[in-house]
């Protein structure tokens, strides 16, 4: 059974940064693109940024140049740094596997609130 765990989150100002990490267990993390998501609320949840095995990363439009993904397949671990927070920031972040690959049960998330 894989388990994913995200930790990091917080409460931080606009123009703040965090560093989120995802710790999986249980499965081949390391063959498969990798993805940070989030769900803010009222709204669906949408992916953030998405890394190959490989270690290639894809960023959505609203954080590319701000968020930075990377991988640690040694460690089974996946990370997301996000600097120059905004108050549109504020989510609750997951990680699981990239999209259309067939997600694993999402776990529990970490909150990110950006805010004065």
């Amino acid at each position: 059974q894989v388990r994913l765990v995200e930790s990091g989150g917080g409460l931080v100002q606009p123009g703040g940064s965090l560093r989120l990490s995802c710790a999986a267990s249980g499965g081949f993390f390391n063959i498969y693109t990798m993805g940070w998501y989030r769900q803010a609320p009222g709204k669906s949840r949408e992916a953030v940024a998405t890394i190959t095995s490989g270690a290639s990363p894809n960023y959505a439009d609203a954080v590319k140049g701000r968020f930075t993904i990377s991988r640690d397949n040694a460690k089974n671990m996946l990370y997301l740094q996000m600097n120059s927070l905004k108050p549109e920031d504020t989510a609750v972040y997951y990680c699981n596997r990239g999209p259309g690959i067939g997600y694993v049960p999402w776990g529990q998330g970490t909150q990110v609130t950006v805010s004065p």
